[in-house]
């Protein structure tokens, strides 16, 4: 399936993304997926989860928020030392985002409506479905949760600094603060959260502590864990087995509380 280009304004600033939809005419259930990063991004060429997707029947959205690289430094920076804001300005994006792609693609039930991503990508979906209870279906995956553990057991400690402008000595109370975990008692959208056993990035503690807050909050939630061997890159690079596992999992998950 071929995507659709569009655009929409968040706070003055032009937003990039891409619809994907399944053949037909009828309304479909949303996808809304967030990019790792937050600087890297989404773009035309052929991405596999998407195709799998829209193959499952759903309408895909994926857009670049500011933070997101290919448009500039400044509209790269713009999330540096913010995501302890009460609505980072990254979070204002994204949480536009599916509503302005259904103004344009109507057949987007906004009604029937999941959020899901991996990295910065987790810690967004955490974020947003803490903000906003409108998601009936959130997958959470390899995300950033707790900053002040991550600050330190992730293999790239220098992430807290650059984007935290800080550090665990010197206020951890702020690293707290811009952690997902900090409002995750807020959420109630039925939650999937993945994780894998040797992500050095994003330690495994980190899902384990989402989910257990989850649990423990009576949220209905489940917690993957992939063996010794997968780290970061399973979606990616995992071993094929694993990559399909992943999958059936998110689609089961998705079409428990969407289709």
């Amino acid at each position: 399936v071929e995507p659709t280009e569009f655009t929409y304004e968040s706070d003055g600033v032009e937003i990039h993304g891409w619809v994907l939809l399944p053949p037909g005419d009828e309304s479909v259930p949303v996808l809304f997926n967030i990019h790792g990063g937050p600087a890297t991004q989404y773009g035309w060429g052929f991405f596999d989860e998407f195709q799998v997707y829209v193959g499952a029947g759903y309408g895909v959205v994926g857009v670049n928020p500011r933070g997101a690289s290919g448009y500039g430094d400044a509209f790269m920076q713009t999330p540096v030392g913010r995501w302890a804001d009460d609505v980072p300005p990254d979070q204002a994006d994204l949480m536009l985002a599916p509503f302005a792609a259904a103004e344009q693609f109507p057949r987007l039930d906004t009604d029937r409506m999941g959020i899901m991503g991996g990295s910065y990508g987790g810690l967004s979906t955490a974020m947003i479905t803490a903000m906003d209870r409108r998601y009936k279906s959130a997958v959470a995956e390899r995300g950033v949760y707790n900053w002040v553990s991550m600050a330190g057991t992730s293999d790239i400690p220098w992430f807290i600094e650059v984007y935290l402008e800080t550090t665990m000595l010197d206020s951890p109370e702020m690293l707290w603060k811009a952690s997902p975990l900090a409002r995750a008692h807020a959420i109630t959208t039925p939650t999937l959260v993945i994780h894998s056993e040797t992500d050095y990035r994003t330690p495994v503690e980190q899902g384990q502590q989402f989910f257990s807050l989850l649990y423990h909050n009576g949220v209905d939630t489940d917690l993957l864990i992939f063996p010794s061997g997968e780290g970061h890159e399973l979606s990616r690079s995992g071993k094929p087995k694993h990559r399909v596992e992943r999958f059936d999992a998110i689609l089961d998950w998705h079409g428990r509380h969407l289709q």
